[in-house]
């Protein structure tokens, strides 16, 4: 079979960093130049709107022979699929960091197991809004590494370190929770099989400032009976400005048949925020039985209605006798009379 070769720019960007360390994917990492004091993992800079920063970041190449790669800044944002942090190809539109961070070079090549530290400058611009900008600057590996079986798939990797900018003036953080569903996983037969739920919201950053949320989940049912309540896990260490990011928490053991609500409560420092929606759990096989016994009540409350309607109806002219009132004409059929055969009598 023909191999078809397929170029996909898959940017793999490795940004996850230690307390200690930097961010690394094993053959190279990309850090902040060390200062005498200690070790900076990430990027945390302050500026008012019209200042220039500048500082250093370093690449290190952890291979057996050179390397080249494109330095390049970029925006930071939330992945829908889970708010992971990740930041922007060079292809894509840039609004903050990506803009106003510029390496002295764009590109550098790296020795074997060696360093090269290169100066950027970031200059915040004077109608900077206030508040968090986050982003990074990308050491991008421009080599495709080919894939293989039928279909290839080129990738490229790319390592980043973060950058925390946050622009002087009023900041304001604000969390909300939007669009919440709850969905249900009933059994045919109640009784023979477990439940579930699934409850799916949209959890969004609508301040300036990075946020580290904790979001509560409650559900109640009827007469307010608490059916369940914990601290969810499955979310963003950090939802970034004006980011939202949906995400789902599975409900193992739901009620099979209940009437209620589910209301979840997300909170950040300074924020707090709820919302909710009812549900209403029904087996299926009861809901088709309702729905069946709905459907005859139905039916037989038409009939009896068009029965009623066809009994007290008035009879028409001509059809039922006369109406009231009017005069009654009598029609009596004469018979001619008999006449004998016989002969009379003398």
């Amino acid at each position: 079979m023909r191999k078809l070769s397929v170029l996909l720019l898959s940017l793999l960007l490795t940004t996850l960093a230690t307390p200690s360390g930097a961010a690394d994917n094993g053959s190279w990492s990309v850090y902040p130049v060390s200062g005498s004091v200690a070790e900076r993992p990430y990027f945390h800079l302050s500026a008012d709107p019209g200042q220039t920063i500048e500082d250093k970041v370093v690449v290190v190449n952890k291979t057996a022979g050179p390397m080249t790669f494109r330095l390049y800044s970029a925006d930071a944002y939330n992945t829908a699929r889970d708010g992971g942090f990740a930041v922007r190809t060079m292809k894509e539109r840039m609004r903050g960091v990506g803009v106003w961070a510029k390496p002295a070079k764009s590109r550098i090549k790296v020795p074997a197991h060696g360093k090269v530290t290169v100066p950027f400058t970031l200059k915040v611009p004077d109608g900077a809004e206030p508040g968090d900008h986050p982003g990074a600057i990308v050491a991008l590996d421009e080599r495709v590494d080919p894939g293989d079986g039928s279909v290839a798939l080129g990738v490229q990797r790319a390592v980043a370190a973060r950058v925390y900018l946050r622009v002087g003036g009023p900041t304001l953080p604000a969390i909300s929770v939007e669009d919440v569903r709850v969905t249900h996983h009933q059994p045919l037969v109640p009784g023979f099989g477990d439940s579930a739920a699934t409850v799916s919201y949209t959890l969004h950053n609508t301040g300036n400032l990075t946020l580290n949320p904790r979001v509560e989940l409650r559900a109640t049912g009827l007469f307010g009976r608490t059916l369940l309540a914990r601290d969810l896990t499955r979310i963003p260490s950090e939802l970034l400005p004006g980011q939202k990011v949906r995400l789902s928490e599975p409900w193992k053991g739901a009620p099979q048949l209940d009437w209620g609500e589910v209301t979840l409560t997300a909170s950040a420092r300074d924020t707090r925020e709820s919302a909710g929606a009812s549900f209403f759990a029904l087996p299926w096989l009861m809901a088709v039985l309702l729905l069946v016994v709905v459907a005859v009540g139905v039916v037989l409350l038409v009939r009896a209605r068009r029965a009623r309607a066809g009994s007290g109806r008035r009879p028409r002219r001509g059809a039922g006798g006369p109406s009231a009132g009017e005069p009654r004409t009598v029609r009596v059929r004469r018979e001619p009379a008999a006449v004998s055969s016989r002969a009379p009598r003398r």
